[in-house]
C-alpha cells in the first residue's frame, strides 16, 4: 500500500512537472515575441496602412478535429520563430514531411499546373493537403523537386493579410495558403479555425471572402480560373472608371474675379 502510495504521488509530480514546464515555455514564446516583434509572411504557401501584428490570438491549446490531414515541406529558408507552418507545427494542426519522402495526398505548390477546386475534395479528404513552406524570394532557387505527391495544385487570385506581404496578391504565406485550400474544398469552418491561431488570421478570411466563396461554389479548375479572370476583369473595370472620374475642383481666383465684375 505503502508503495502505491509513493507511485501516486511520483505521478501526481511529474504531472506537475510538465505542467509546469509548458506554462514557462509559454511564458518564454510570450516575451519572445513581444521583444521581436513578428515577420510572420515570408513563407511563400502557395503558389499604405499599417498590417495587422502577427502575434497567436490563442495560445490555448483547442481541440479540434480537421476533415484531412494537413503537411508541410520545410525548406528551412525562414526563421523558424517567425514561420506561420512551424507554428501551425508547433500547436499539432500539421506535420512535417522531410524533402524527398512522399506525400500521399495534395500538395499547394508554386509548381502546379491545374488550379485547385472543390473537385479536389474527396481526394484532399483521403490523403491530406499539403504545401511547400519556402521563402518568396527563394522560389526560383528552391530545389521544387524534392516535393513528391501525386497531385501539384495553383492557388486562385487571392491577397495576402499577413504583415510582411499585406495588401500583396498571391504572395500568401503557409497558413493562408491551407487556410484557403480549405475554404475552397468546402471547410470554411476548419479554414477559420486554422487563422484562429494568428491575430492578422481572421481579416485574411474577411479580406478574401467574396472570392473564396465564389471559387468555392465552381465545379471544377476551369470554373475557377473562369470565375478568377471576371473578377480581376471587373476590378480592372471599376479602376478605370475611378481614374476617368470628373474631378470637382474648388474655383480658381480668376472666376471669382469674373464674378464681381458682372
Amino acid at each position: 500500500e505503502m508503495k502505491r502510495k509513493e507511485k501516486n504521488a511520483q505521478a501526481a509530480a511529474e504531472k506537475a512537472e510538465r505542467k509546469e514546464r509548458r506554462r514557462r515555455e509559454r511564458e518564454e514564446r510570450e516575451k519572445e515575441e513581444e521583444e521581436e516583434g513578428e515577420e510572420v509572411g515570408d513563407d511563400a504557401g502557395s503558389g499604405g496602412s499599417a498590417a495587422p501584428s502577427d502575434v497567436e490570438a490563442d495560445e490555448e491549446e483547442t481541440p479540434y478535429e480537421f476533415p484531412c490531414r494537413l503537411a508541410m515541406y520545410d525548406f528551412n529558408q525562414c526563421d523558424p520563430k517567425r514561420c506561420s507552418g512551424r507554428r501551425l507545427a508547433r500547436f499539432g494542426m500539421l506535420s512535417e514531411v522531410k524533402l524527398g519522402a512522399r506525400f500521399p495526398g495534395l500538395v499547394l505548390s508554386p509548381t502546379g499546373v491545374a488550379t485547385l477546386s472543390p473537385r479536389d475534395s474527396p481526394f484532399v479528404e483521403q490523403n491530406g493537403l499539403g504545401v511547400v513552406d519556402c521563402s518568396w524570394k527563394e522560389v526560383e532557387r528552391t530545389p521544387l523537386h524534392r516535393v513528391r505527391a501525386p497531385e501539384h495544385r495553383l492557388l486562385p487570385y487571392l491577397v495576402a493579410a499577413n504583415s510582411v506581404n499585406y495588401g500583396r496578391p498571391c504572395h500568401l504565406n503557409c497558413a493562408e495558403a491551407l487556410a484557403a485550400g480549405l475554404y475552397i474544398l468546402g471547410w470554411p469552418e476548419a479554414a477559420e479555425k486554422l487563422m484562429s491561431r494568428f491575430t492578422w488570421g481572421p481579416h485574411f478570411i474577411e479580406l478574401n471572402r467574396e472570392l473564396l466563396d465564389i471559387y468555392a461554389k465552381c465545379g471544377s479548375a476551369d470554373e475557377v480560373i473562369a470565375a478568377q479572370n471576371k473578377y480581376l476583369a471587373k476590378m480592372e473595370e471599376d479602376a478605370e472608371k475611378e481614374r476617368n472620374r470628373p474631378i470637382d475642383l474648388p474655383p480658381s481666383e480668376s472666376d471669382d474675379d469674373e464674378e464681381e465684375g458682372d
